[in-house]
């Protein structure tokens, strides 16, 4: 799936992976995560990999910022 941004398309892979690099997730990267929950939509792949970055905050892998 790709998630439509201001001026840039990015698929719920590429998400996941800047997230996972970097150790933090933003704002814009949870509204984009949260928009593409919401329009029911995805495959179980992503639904995996959303369900791997809410694991990852709450065990306190990754960081969530403003």
């Amino acid at each position: 799936m790709v998630i439509q941004g201001n001026f840039y398309k990015r698929t719920i892979s590429e998400i996941f992976c800047e997230i996972w690099r970097s150790g933090r997730i933003t704002y814009l990267e949870r509204w984009g995560l949260m928009s593409a929950l919401l329009k029911d939509s995805l495959t179980q792949e992503e639904m995996d990999a959303i369900n791997r970055l809410i694991h990852a905050v709450r065990r306190g892998w990754l960081k969530v910022v403003d």
